[in-house]
């Protein structure tokens, strides 16, 4: 429905272009970027200005890198090369020609390429393309939630798979109802589109030179490039954007400070979260009682019951407390206990081949290894299920999973300052359960709590 829907869009706004260029061809000289130059060089400032506005010619563009994410280049490139691009350049040529002809239309241009009596239709089409578009922010806000969750940069959240054979279809409650928050307020905030555009040029020229700084990270380091060659391009791409966003600046007063606030906010709930799970976790390894000391503790006298016991850490050394807690309180052990840490790898995706590791111990204790790529949503009862072929076969119907939920107690610790020390323990609060997160079967489940000094 979205792809037709979209192709008619498009084809419509670049008809009405090429209608309005017949009439005025000339403003196809406008192509020629000889008179940007003159532009600059008769009024530097007022053409360093006008950038600020030109900008928002490509806005949009910026999101394809979500739909990249679930189409890839090739259908993203056909798409924009092949339509997207040159119906926009049309469109806008027509309304310059528009222009040309009839000054009086600088009030609406685009809709004043059409008839009269093409203004509704154009109003309900362009309303639908609009809906449509939104996906692409709102889908991209999804996926990249996901993988900072993944990465150990946001806590979990409860994730909605929209689709059994589509592994990308996500849908995250928290988000949507953020975004619906967030763009109702900014609505009615700015009242108009005009003051919102102060806004979304600071957004969309800052968020494409954070991607500009990311490219060099994967230019010099990843790909490992020539170093003349990948400056050069770098350098080119810095040129053009720092040139729109300082454009951009001058407009921090009328709206430009919203975008970055939010993302001085969202940069300061990474990073708090990131530090304070390391923090966390040195705490927890600092308790963590060593296998060997543990085995050697256990005596015939601790009774053995039938079944196997997955306890849930985020380690991969040590005895985690869930299970000290299950045998100082209830006194047993089962036949088998596996200890599971589920690692979140820097790639998109993991191998099924490489998905599960077993570790054998001692005293028919397991080391078990789970590892997903940060495009992946981790499902650890369907990981089990190809533990026989690393040597460790489930049933998960006589399978238990205990899980450690921890409660952060204030000291005197030295680690971060207290407000995000407070921001940390209310983001822990508010984290989804590892039940839901890791997919597992509820009624198979036991949560012991753990108290923790931080």
């Amino acid at each position: 429905l979205f792809g037709p829907a979209m192709c008619v869009w498009f084809v419509v706004i670049g008809v009405l272009g090429i209608v309005s260029i017949a009439q005025q061809p000339q403003v196809l000289a406008a192509l020629d970027p000889r008179y940007a130059v003159a532009f600059f060089l008769e009024d530097r400032w007022l053409a360093f200005l006008a950038l600020g506005s030109v900008v928002l010619a490509v806005t949009g563009a910026e999101a394809l890198y979500a739909d990249m994410g679930h189409f890839g280049r090739k259908p993203i490139r056909v798409a924009w090369f092949g339509l997207v691009f040159p119906a926009l350049i049309l469109n806008y040529l027509g309304q310059g020609a528009l222009l040309m002809q009839n000054p009086d239309a600088i009030d609406s241009p685009f809709y004043r390429l059409a008839p009269d009596w093409a203004l509704l239709p154009l109003v309900g089409l362009a309303t639908v393309a609009t809906i449509i578009a939104s996906q692409a922010v709102i889908s991209g806000a999804f996926s990249v939630t996901q993988q900072a969750i993944q990465l150990g940069f946001l806590p979990r959240m409860n994730i909605v798979h929209t689709s059994e054979s589509e592994i990308g279809q996500i849908y995250i409650p928290f988000v949507n109802w953020s975004l619906l928050v967030a763009v109702s307020a900014l609505v009615l905030g700015f009242g108009s589109s005009t003051n919102l555009a102060a806004a979304y040029g600071v957004a969309v020229t800052g968020t494409m030179l954070i991607d500009t700084l990311l490219l060099s990270v994967v230019v010099f380091l990843m790909w490992k490039w020539n170093k003349i060659l990948g400056a050069a391009l770098i350098g080119l791409f810095f040129a053009f954007e720092l040139a729109f966003f300082s454009a951009n600046l001058t407009k921090i007063q009328h709206g430009g400070w919203f975008p970055l606030m939010m993302g001085l906010i969202i940069f300061v709930l990474l990073t708090t979260w990131k530090r304070g799970r390391a923090l966390l976790a040195e705490r927890l390894q600092g308790d963590l009682l060593p296998v060997e000391t543990f085995v050697s503790s256990l005596t015939p006298r601790i009774q053995r019951v039938p079944g196997t016991a997955v306890f849930l850490t985020g380690t991969r050394e040590g005895i985690p407390h869930a299970l000290l807690h299950n045998l100082k309180h209830n006194k047993v052990l089962h036949e088998r206990v596996v200890l599971l840490t589920v690692l979140v790898e820097e790639v998109p995706h993991v191998p099924e081949a490489q998905r599960i590791e077993v570790r054998p111990l001692a005293g028919r204790l397991y080391r078990v290894i789970v590892r997903y790529g940060f495009m992946e949503t981790p499902n650890v009862p369907a990981a089990l299920t190809l533990g026989e072929k690393a040597g460790l076969a489930f049933d998960l119907m006589d399978t238990s999973f205990f899980l450690s939920r921890e409660t952060l107690i204030p000291s005197a610790v030295p680690g971060m300052a207290l407000w995000r020390e407070a921001l940390f323990s209310w983001m822990l609060r508010s984290a989804a359960t590892a039940m839901n997160f890791f997919r597992l079967p509820p009624n198979r489940v036991v949560e012991l709590g753990t108290q923790i000094e931080f």
